[in-house]
Formats: structure tokens, sequence, C-alpha cells
């Protein structure tokens, strides 16, 4: 298998699959980290930090296709890693904006842990990621900032948020024109 950055498909267009085997890949590479772009050490370091998952890694052609569920208390660790490194790429952009300076509280509660941190983060995003499918819509990023703030004492911001599905196409291009 190529190396992920060297594969055709782009991250953003993937399937459960391919996401399973983003991770594999980058466990098989862990000896060698200086082959991994900047997104695989990340993913590398989520990885070290959950060494439960190492099994299904080492193993992955067995659990590409296996299916995970809440109801008889398992825990998705391909979802789980996803969901780790979502976070971290919203709080390396601070997007949505606030969500950095939410991690870095949280971590600080958490003594530096920022795994512990990240894994209350987790519920907020399954959260606003389950709403989105049971109803739908798009993703609403108020409903999503304003569980975070809570994790961290603060309540619902004063000003309400524009959801990026709800701006129509033809002004995000005009906007990026001006």
């Amino acid at each position: 298998m190529p190396p992920i950055h060297q594969q055709e498909t782009p991250m953003y267009n993937v399937n459960t699959h391919d996401v399973r085997r983003f991770f594999a890949h980058v466990w098989q590479h862990r000896f060698a980290p200086l082959q991994l772009d900047a997104l695989q050490q990340k993913a590398l370091r989520i990885i070290e930090a959950h060494p439960e998952y190492a099994h299904y890694l080492e193993h992955i052609d067995r659990y590409l296709d296996h299916n995970w569920t809440p109801e008889q208390g398992e825990t998705n660790p391909f979802l789980h890693l996803s969901m780790h490194l979502s976070i971290q790429e919203q709080v390396g952009i601070d997007q949505p904006f606030g969500i950095r300076a939410i991690h870095a509280t949280l971590c600080a509660k958490h003594r530096d842990n920022w795994v512990a941190a990240e894994h209350e983060m987790m519920d907020a995003l399954a959260e606003t990621l389950w709403e989105a499918q049971r109803f739908n819509r798009g993703l609403d990023v108020n409903n999503y900032m304003t569980k975070l703030r809570k994790l961290v004492h603060l309540g619902q911001e004063d000003n309400a948020r524009i959801n990026p599905h709800e701006v129509p196409l033809s002004d995000q291009i005009t906007a990026r024109k001006a």
C-alpha cells in the first residue's frame, strides 16, 4: 500500500475502509516516523496514547468491515481515533473559533493530559454529529460550541455563528472574491 499522502483519494473524500487503512498504515510505520507526513505524525501520537487499539491496527483486514455497536458496550476504535484527530485539527486552526482556548483550559484542568481533555470534548462532537445525521442537516456549530463551552463553565455565546451549510454557495464565492 503506498503512503497515504501518495494515494489519489483525498482525505476529505474517504470511506470507512480508507480511514481504517490510514490508521493501520500509520501504525505500521511507527518505527520510521520521519516517513510520515504531519497528519500521520499527529495520528501516530493519538494511536500511541491508545495502546488498547494496537490489535485492531495490526490485524486490519479482520476489522475493515467490523461494526462496533454501543448497544453491546463496544467502542469503535477507528471512530475514537478519528474524533481525536478531528478535534486536534479543529484546535490547530481554531475553528470553530474559541475551540483552541477550550482545549487549553481542559488540558490545564487535566494537568496537561490532552487525551483526557479530548475525551471530554468528544462527547460534544459525537452528539453534534449524531444530531446532524438524525435530523439530516449540517453540523450546528452554535450547538457544538455551547456544548464545549459548558465543559469549561462558560455559557452560550452572545452572538450566534453562521453555520457553513446555511450560507448559499453563491454568497461564499462572492465573499471570497471581495
